[in-house]
């Protein structure tokens, strides 16, 4: 079985990523990079791959089998446009879009054109989480009741050197926390309503420092959430997972979900159950659930080269991603207006006529 050839298009630092995890996959080939900047032609170089400057520029017989979107969020929806018009198999980077009827735009788009679309919430594929998401659906918590999240740690003053990172929307909810929020909807279920507070008091930038949000979910559980990047702490996805080693990694635990036979942490996933009869008197049993951990940014793209093979179908559909956008932009909503906000479902996708 030839390679899938995959075009990674945004030469930044998650493409660039992207762009090592396709070669190192086996049954995948890094076709080109596609990026307008001089320092995206000096990495094709430097990796001796082609480079475009544009993907209307790749030459009739150079078409992928597949695309990874990674350039800036405000492009994704228009770079995804040119995949479902070239009818491509396309990898569109966290968030789907920089709003919701932009990202719903692409997701129509793609439906209406048979365009596979998955988006890069790439923590659903790492092993762990799919063990969780497997003691869940088992029953082994019982019915969930609540769940914690933390996204607390202190990003250094020069990340804000560069101006959008200090401008509205560059804060932690739409950068961060989407991640979690999508891990939320994965392992407990849709998200319905929303009340959120947030807060610059530091240092002043538009773009928020901290959040904190309640969720309630479709099943009646409820959760709370809070994300800030002016904390000092070893409670985040980033400090306590080690997915990426450039994070000194902590052994704490960033998010808890308790169900009526069972509470569950994350990442260590050490279930906390009673043996015999349910009771706060009663001893409690800790188990760890075994996995084999594995680089999920490597997972989701052999995935990607399954669905572009159509192996599989999209574990992060458009719709997906669209759906935990939504919850995000909810979150903004409710913190500038300080009311519960409400969040409807998407319509289910129309079905062509025979």
């Amino acid at each position: 079985m030839s390679p899938v050839k995959i075009a990674v298009m945004g030469a930044g630092l998650i493409g660039r990523r992207h762009a090592a995890h396709v070669m190192a996959e086996p049954g995948a080939a890094l076709s080109a990079i596609i990026d307008p900047a001089p320092a995206g032609k000096a990495f094709a170089e430097e990796i001796g791959v082609a480079w475009y400057p544009a993907f209307d520029a790749l030459p009739a017989g150079e078409k992928p089998d597949g695309v990874i979107v990674a350039t800036p969020n405000q492009l994704h929806v228009a770079n995804g446009l040119e995949m479902v018009a070239a009818r491509l198999p396309m990898l569109v980077e966290k968030p789907i879009a920089d709003g919701v009827e932009a990202a719903r735009q692409l997701v129509h788009a793609a439906e209406a054109a048979d365009a596979p679309l998955l988006v890069g919430h790439h923590r659903r594929h790492n092993p762990m989480i799919r063990k969780a998401r497997e003691a869940i659906d088992a029953g082994r918590l019982g019915r969930i009741l609540t769940l914690n999240g933390q996204f607390w740690l202190v990003k250094p003053e020069d990340y804000f050197d560069v101006d959008w990172r200090r401008q509205a929307g560059a804060g932690p909810v739409l950068i961060n926390l989407i991640h979690d929020i999508d891990l939320f909807r994965y392992l407990c279920g849709e998200i319905t309503g929303v009340q959120a507070l947030s807060s610059n008091a530091v240092r002043g930038n538009p773009a928020e420092e901290t959040a904190v949000a309640l969720l309630r979910f479709a099943n009646g559980a409820l959760g709370t959430v809070s994300a800030s990047d002016t904390v000092v702490s070893p409670w985040s996805w980033e400090l306590t997972t080690g997915e990426n080693p450039a994070y000194p990694r902590q052994d704490q635990s960033c998010y808890q979900i308790g169900g009526t036979h069972g509470s569950l942490t994350i990442p260590a996933l050490e279930l906390w159950s009673h043996p015999d009869k349910r009771g706060w008197w009663e001893p409690l049993r800790r188990e760890r659930i075994p996995f084999t951990p594995e680089d999920p940014l490597q997972a989701q793209i052999r995935h990607f080269c399954a669905v572009i093979r159509g192996e599989e179908e999209p574990l992060v559909s458009g719709r997906e991603g669209l759906a935990t956008l939504s919850v995000i932009a909810a979150v903004k909503q409710a913190a500038r207006s300080g009311r519960l906000v409400e969040i409807a479902a998407e319509p289910a996708p129309a079905r062509a006529s025979a």
